[in-house]
C-alpha cells in the first residue's frame, strides 16, 4: 500500500473509530442524564467544570457552549483548584469533573475537597468503576471501546466522546429552558453572527435617504431623484402616500435601449409593479433573503404599509451581515 493510501485509510479509521463511539454513547443517555439536567436548572448554583490535561481542554469548551446557551458554567483547572480556585465552588453549584479513568492523582486528592464544599459533584468519565464515578452524585458515562491513537494511549476517542456529552448536556439544558434564538443573540452580539440575530431593518434605513416619486413625475426627473439619492431606485407613490411600484436603475436601461426618447415619459410608463418590501422591524438578515430569493439589491421599508425608506445591499454589507 502507498503512503497517500495509507494516510487516507488512518484518516478514515479515526473518523469511524470516534464515530461509532459517540453512537455507542448514545445508547448510554439514561434516566440519570435526565436527572442532571433537571437538577442543574432547579439548582440556584453555577456549573463548574474540571479537568486536567486533554480533560481541561475539554472542559474549557463546554463551558462556553454553556455560557453561550443559557447556562451560567465556569471553568476550574483541577491542579490549580487544591492550589487556591477550589475558592470559586459554592455549595449550590454543579461541579462536573472530566476524567477517562477517574482515577488519576489529581482527581483522587480534588474529589473529596469538593464533596467538603456541599455541591453537587457529576463525574464525566470513561469509567465507570473509577474512583471519581464512584464518589460522584451523578454520573455521565463515556465508556469508548479504544482510542483512535494506534497504541491505544493518547486522548482522542476518549476527548471526542466527552466532548460530544458535554454539548448532548448543554443543549439539552438550552432547550429545556426554553432559550431562543433571540436570546442566543444577546450573547453573541458581536460579529455576523450576532448582527444576524439582533440588527434590525430599522437601525439601518433612517441612515438613507428617500428617494419618491409620484406616477405622473416626469422620467427625467424620475432620473434626478434616483441619481441625487444614491440608491440605484425611486419607490413610487399615488395621491395617498401607497405604495404602487418601484423604478430602478435597470428600469431605466430597459426602458432607453427600447425608448431612446424620455418625451412625454413619466413614472407610471417604466416602473415596476407589485415590489418587494420589508416592515421596519423584521431582522436585517431577512431583507437579505428577501434580495437575494428575488436577485434585486435594494427593498422598499415600510411600516404599516407606509413607505418610510429603503435598505440597500450596500448596507448590509457595511454591517457584516453577508
Amino acid at each position: 500500500m502507498n503512503l497517500a493510501k495509507n494516510i487516507k485509510l488512518i484518516a478514515k479509521n479515526v473518523l469511524i473509530n470516534e464515530s461509532d463511539a459517540i453512537k455507542n454513547i448514545a445508547l448510554l443517555i439514561d434516566d440519570e442524564f435526565e436527572a442532571i439536567v433537571r437538577a442543574i436548572i432547579e439548582s440556584k448554583g453555577r456549573v463548574v467544570i474540571t479537568g486536567i490535561g486533554k480533560s481541561a481542554i475539554i472542559a474549557n469548551k463546554i463551558v462556553a457552549t454553556m455560557n453561550s446557551t443559557g447556562t451560567p458554567a465556569l471553568f476550574m483547572h483541577a491542579a490549580d483548584a487544591i492550589h487556591g480556585d477550589l475558592g470559586m465552588v459554592q455549595p449550590d453549584d454543579f461541579v462536573i469533573c472530566i476524567s477517562k479513568s477517574g482515577n488519576t492523582p489529581e482527581i483522587k486528592v480534588l474529589v473529596p475537597l469538593i464533596k467538603r464544599t456541599g455541591c453537587t459533584l457529576v463525574g464525566l468519565v470513561s469509567n465507570t468503576d473509577s474512583f471519581l464515578a464512584q464518589h460522584s452524585d451523578f454520573t455521565l458515562n463515556a465508556t469508548i471501546g479504544e482510542e483512535a491513537c494506534p497504541h491505544n494511549l493518547a486522548p482522542t476517542t476518549s476527548t471526542t466522546a466527552h466532548l460530544a456529552l458535554g454539548d448532548a448536556l448543554a443543549v439539552a439544558l438550552l432547550e429545556a429552558k426554553g432559550f431562543t434564538s433571540e436570546d442566543f443573540g444577546r450573547y453573541h452580539p458581536g460579529g455576523a453572527l450576532g448582527k444576524q440575530l439582533y440588527l434590525k431593518v430599522d437601525d439601518i434605513y433612517p441612515a438613507n435617504e428617500k428617494p419618491i416619486v409620484s406616477t405622473d413625475t416626469p422620467l427625467k426627473d424620475c432620473i434626478i431623484e434616483i441619481s441625487s439619492k444614491r440608491l440605484g431606485a425611486a419607490v413610487v407613490i399615488d395621491k395617498d402616500d401607497k405604495i404602487i411600484g418601484v423604478i430602478t436603475d435597470g428600469d431605466l436601461r430597459r426602458m432607453l435601449q427600447e425608448n431612446p426618447s424620455l418625451d412625454g415619459l413619466t413614472a407610471s410608463d417604466v416602473m415596476g409593479k407589485d415590489p418587494k418590501t420589508i416592515e421596519a422591524g423584521e431582522y436585517a438578515v431577512k431583507a437579505f433573503n428577501v434580495m437575494q430569493e428575488n436577485n434585486i439589491t435594494q427593498i422598499i421599508v415600510t411600516n404599516e404599509e407606509k413607505f418610510v425608506g429603503f435598505v440597500h445591499l450596500h448596507d448590509l454589507l457595511r454591517e457584516g451581515i453577508i
